[in-house]
C-alpha cells in the first residue's frame, strides 16, 4: 500500500466509484460478507474490542440521563456508525484502526448524519404511537417507564391487540432498518445527501433480500452462541456485524478499487 492509501482518515473517498441503484448479489454473498467482516476484525481485534467497550460505556452513561440521554444517543447513532465505517476503510486499505476514527463522523458530514438520526427517531416515535393506539396508552406508558407490574396488569385482556400491535411495529421496523443500514457509509464515503442515502440503502437492501436473509439467519445463530459465555462473545459478534455490514456496502454499492482490481487480475 502506498503512503497516500494508509493516510486516509475519512470523508468522501475518490477511490470508491458509486454504483446506483446498487448491484444484486448472489445468495451466497450473505456468507461472504460475514467472512470479509471477520477478516477486518482479525486485522485489529484488540482495537475492535476496545472500541465496543467504549461505545457500551458511552451508551450506558447517556442512558442515565432520563429521556434526553437515550434520544441523544439515537440521534448520534449514524455519526458513531460513520466512525466505524472509517475504521473499516482504513483497515481495508492496509492502515490501522485508531480510536480517532470513531469521531470521524463528528468531523465530516455531521449534519447529514444527524438528519438520518432524526428520521430514525421520528419514525420510532410514530411506531410507538401506532403501538399505543393498538394496546392502549396505559400499557405504553408502563412500558416506557419500565413499570413491569402496571405493564402486566394493563396487558390482561388485550393479548391479541398487544400481539397485533407488536407485529405491525416489527413490520414497520424492517423498512426503516433497510433505509438506515448503509446510509452512514453512503454519506461519509460517497458524499450523498441524507434522504438520498436512505433511499439508496433501502433499495440496495431490497435488491438483495436473499443474501440478507442468509446473512440474518447466520448472524442470529452466531448471536445465540455469543451469548453463551456470559455474553462475552458479543465483543466479537458486534465488531463482525459492523465490519460485515461494511463489506456488504462495498459489494453492493461500489466498484473494486484499482488496487483490488490489480490483485484479482
Amino acid at each position: 500500500m502506498s503512503a497516500t492509501q494508509t493516510e486516509w482518515t475519512g470523508g468522501p473517498d475518490p477511490d470508491l466509484k458509486l454504483v446506483l441503484p446498487g448491484r444484486t448479489c448472489p445468495g451466497g454473498a450473505g456468507w461472504t460478507w460475514i467472512v470479509e467482516g471477520w477478516k477486518l476484525f482479525a486485522r485489529a481485534p484488540l482495537m475492535w474490542i476496545i472500541s465496543i467497550v467504549i461505545l457500551f460505556i458511552v451508551a450506558l452513561a447517556m442512558s442515565l440521563i432520563p429521556v434526553i440521554g437515550s434520544i441523544a444517543f439515537q440521534l448520534l447513532n449514524p455519526v458513531i456508525a460513520a466512525g466505524f465505517v472509517v475504521a473499516c476503510r482504513s483497515l481495508e486499505r492496509g492502515g490501522e484502526f485508531e480510536l480517532e476514527h470513531l469521531i470521524a463522523g463528528f468531523k465530516s458530514n455531521f449534519g447529514s448524519l444527524v438528519v438520518v438520526g432524526l428520521v430514525v427517531v421520528a419514525a420510532g416515535i410514530v411506531m410507538l404511537l401506532i403501538f399505543g393506539a393498538f394496546v392502549g396508552f396505559s400499557i405504553l406508558t408502563a412500558f416506557l417507564t419500565g413499570n413491569v407490574e402496571n405493564m402486566m396488569s394493563a396487558a390482561v385482556g388485550s393479548v391479541m391487540l398487544l400481539l397485533l400491535g407488536t407485529l405491525i411495529v416489527l413490520a414497520l421496523m424492517v423498512p426503516l432498518m433497510m433505509a438506515y443500514w448503509f446510509a452512514p457509509a453512503l454519506i461519509l464515503l460517497n458524499g450523498m445527501a441524507p434522504i438520498e442515502a436512505m433511499k439508496a440503502s433501502f433499495f440496495g437492501c431490497l435488491r438483495n433480500i436473499i443474501p440478507f436473509l442468509i446473512y440474518g439467519i447466520v448472524m442470529t445463530i452466531f448471536a445465540i452462541l455469543a451469548a453463551i459465555p456470559i455474553f462475552l462473545g458479543f465483543l466479537v459478534w458486534a465488531p463482525v456485524t459492523i465490519a460485515s455490514s461494511y463489506a456488504a456496502y462495498r459489494d453492493i454499492f461500489t466498484e473494486p478499487t484499482p488496487a483490488e482490481t490489480a490483485v484479482t487480475a
